[in-house]
């Protein structure tokens, strides 16, 4: 019995152990997230300290996005290589935070000399810089209604983002599976608004992965029937 005993409490001291290390794990891992997000946010992280409030789509979306765009144009002129239409407002029937997301394209991010102090006059401020990540830089406008992604030129950010939305737009399937998965992460808990944006990577890449399935079959079945297919 004394044996017995012991072994069990042998098993129960290396479980809180275990449970201990994992907890200490996490916290490193929470506090790894906080460093990184302050790293490239200017002025303080958006916190939300709870769950996400999503909104139900809403048809004014796309006519705020259009004000969006006719402003960051008229600021930058032909420095604006690409304006876009991104994320979940850019796609009917998904439930989004009501704010616009807006992929810019200029000659090179890294350049903020060449646009940043026009978006400013504009009423764009820069709320992120990531040198890191594709020299990505983020700016907002000053009444949080939009998010103004700026990328150079060739980025293939761009073209996943554009990719994305215009495989929602034409699949229900996964534009409702979307839709889930964004439904049950915005009920949980979260510090940041970040941390909600990076738990949907997964559900994003594999919908990615089935849109570039699905183009490469049908690429090859328009070349199988192409007359001069095989020549």
């Amino acid at each position: 019995m004394h044996s017995l005993l012991t072994a069990e409490l042998i098993r129960a001291l290396a479980a809180e152990r275990r449970s201990d290390a994992m907890n200490r794990f996490a916290r490193d891992e929470a506090e790894v997230y906080k460093r990184r997000l302050a790293e490239v946010t200017i002025g303080e992280p958006a916190r939300v300290a709870g769950p996400i409030e999503l909104a139900e789509h809403e048809s004014r979306w796309s006519q705020i996005y259009r004000q969006h765009a006719a402003r960051v144009a008229a600021a930058l002129g032909r420095r604006a290589l690409r304006i876009e239409h991104v994320g979940s407002t850019s796609v009917p029937g998904l439930p989004a935070k009501p704010i616009i997301d807006i992929a810019l394209v200029v000659a090179d991010a890294a350049r903020e000399s060449s646009y940043l102090l026009d978006l400013e006059q504009a009423g764009y401020r820069l709320r992120i810089r990531e040198p890191e990540w594709l020299e990505h830089r983020m700016c907002t406008d000053h009444d949080g209604t939009a998010n103004v992604h700026v990328f150079s030129a060739g980025c293939e950010e761009v073209e996943r983002m554009t990719r994305f939305r215009d495989w929602l737009r034409r699949n229900p399937a996964d534009r409702d599976l979307y839709a889930r998965a964004k439904r049950e992460l915005a009920q949980r808990d979260w510090e940041y608004v970040q941390q909600y944006a990076d738990a949907k990577s997964d559900v994003v890449a594999a919908i990615l992965a089935r849109s570039s399935t699905a183009e490469t079959l049908i690429e090859e079945t328009g070349a199988a029937h192409h007359p001069t297919a095989g020549r």
